[in-house]
């Protein structure tokens, strides 16, 4: 008898789980997976300069609460590793990089086989796009106010100069993520890309003195980026966080702005860097790709 009452139950449970799963059931909530080990990569725009609270990590300027510490917190990681770094480019990932303090390791020797989580956002420092962007074009509004003194600079062979540095940089990314697969081949890898600076439509020289022809081309150039760090995903099987559509109209001539302008707040931002408020957008969105 109690054999059978165990198979009847038994049978119950099978049924009201087909119940469940047919089509026009219900479906539960994603939910993250559970990760061990949780090892974050990165420049600045990971790294979160100025944003409370700030740790001087010999020289990295790294926030508590940039988004990778506030995803290691969401998902109550066991082991976090935020080696960041302000200043960063695709060649500190293997190379010690040397900070206004110092110096400090290369990013990869944060890596095992035992790593089961990374995110990685990287390549605005290479070639010095995005220091070009915003520390010499937007000292040439003043010669052409309407026009587009940055794009002529930087065009005036034919060539668009910033896109080839773009185009190089993209090799290294593929790189970069591969070098990520070789060391930690069981992580789940995420390749996070910059969030919206300029608005698609207006100006705001007061924020971001670039001339009005140029912020089409300054967005030209980040979204060039943004592709490359997305074909790096794609070639290394890893997911790409698509964080310039999250953060659309949260610009930096927003209303309400996830990107600093040009004047540093030091109780805030770094001048051209996020605010804590981007950084909870970025990771609002790391998280939800962790549930698909």
């Amino acid at each position: 008898m109690r054999r059978t009452a165990r198979a009847a139950f038994a049978a119950l449970i099978v049924l009201l789980t087909c119940a469940l799963a047919a089509p026009g059931a219900a479906a539960p909530r994603a939910q993250s997976a559970s990760y061990d080990e949780y090892v974050a990569l990165g420049d600045s725009y990971t790294a979160g300069p100025l944003i409370p609270t700030l740790r001087l990590a010999s020289g990295c300027f790294r926030s508590t609460n940039n988004y990778p510490a506030l995803l290691a917190q969401r998902l109550g990681v066991e082991t976090f590793r935020d080696v960041s770094c302000s200043g960063a480019d695709t060649a500190d990932m293997t190379s010690r990089q040397q900070t206004s303090l110092g110096s400090v390791p290369a990013q990869f020797a944060a890596l095992d086989d035992e790593t089961d989580l990374v995110t990685v956002g990287v390549g605005g420092n290479d070639g010095s796009v995005f220091g070009e962007l915003v520390g010499f074009c937007t000292t040439l509004r003043a010669t052409d106010p309407t026009g587009s003194p940055c794009r002529d600079h930087f065009g005036a062979d034919g060539r668009d100069e910033l896109r080839e540095r773009v185009d190089r940089t993209t090799t290294r990314l593929i790189a970069v993520v591969r070098g990520i697969r070789a060391r930690s081949p069981e992580a789940r890898v995420l390749v996070v890309g910059y969030p919206q600076i300029a608005p698609l439509r207006g100006t705001c020289p007061g924020l971001l003195p670039l001339a009005d022809g140029d912020y089409r081309y300054a967005t030209e150039i980040e979204r060039a980026l943004n592709a490359g760090l997305r074909l790096a995903a794609k070639r290394n099987r890893a997911d790409y966080v698509n964080a310039f559509r999250v953060s659309r109209g949260h610009h930096i001539c927003a209303t309400d702005p996830w990107i600093n302008g040009q004047h540093t707040d030091p109780a805030r931002a770094q001048r051209y860097h996020p605010f804590a408020s981007g950084m909870v957008g970025v990771a609002d969105a790391v998280e939800a790709a962790l549930q698909q």
